[in-house]
């Protein structure tokens, strides 16, 4: 949602699913149309191989399986985020080059920010850590 340009050559788009969808009850359309259809658990990239890694992982965990929110953005198992997060952030730093950046995005609607960086191997150099009406965050790292 937040990408200017998915397609520029020099990214690389990546989700689990691929898919097409309209809501019926107000016409709204979107697609996922990633590079590749990869889960960020299981990176397949050697390590060290970019500067750059965005990860924004779903980050709702109440929101109903086949809801429109979870088919738009995703859904986190409740009983397994913890280990799905921690992964993630493993992959993310091994496919980091040495000093390279990692910008994580998470929304705190469902699941605290301090709760999401106790996940984390380190902390973050700097972010936004309290927006009063959003509730997401923007972080980076620095490996």
């Amino acid at each position: 949602m937040f990408w200017f340009d998915k397609k520029h050559p020099d990214t690389l788009y990546i989700d689990n699913r691929q898919l097409e969808l309209t809501q019926f009850t107000n016409g709204q359309h979107f697609s996922i149309e990633p590079d590749v259809v990869m889960d960020f658990r299981a990176l397949d990239f050697p390590d060290d191989s970019f500067p750059l890694v965005v990860f924004d992982p779903p980050h709702l965990v109440r929101a109903g399986m086949t809801g429109w929110m979870t088919k738009k953005y995703g859904c986190l198992s409740k009983e397994t985020w913890r280990d799905d997060i921690r992964e993630g952030f493993s992959e993310c730093f091994r496919v980091l080059k040495p000093n390279g950046t990692l910008i994580f995005k998470w929304n705190e609607n469902d699941i605290p920010l301090k709760e999401v960086l106790a996940l984390a191997p380190q902390q973050p150099l700097f972010g936004n850590r309290t927006p009063e009406r959003q509730k997401t965050h923007w972080l980076v790292f620095i490996k």
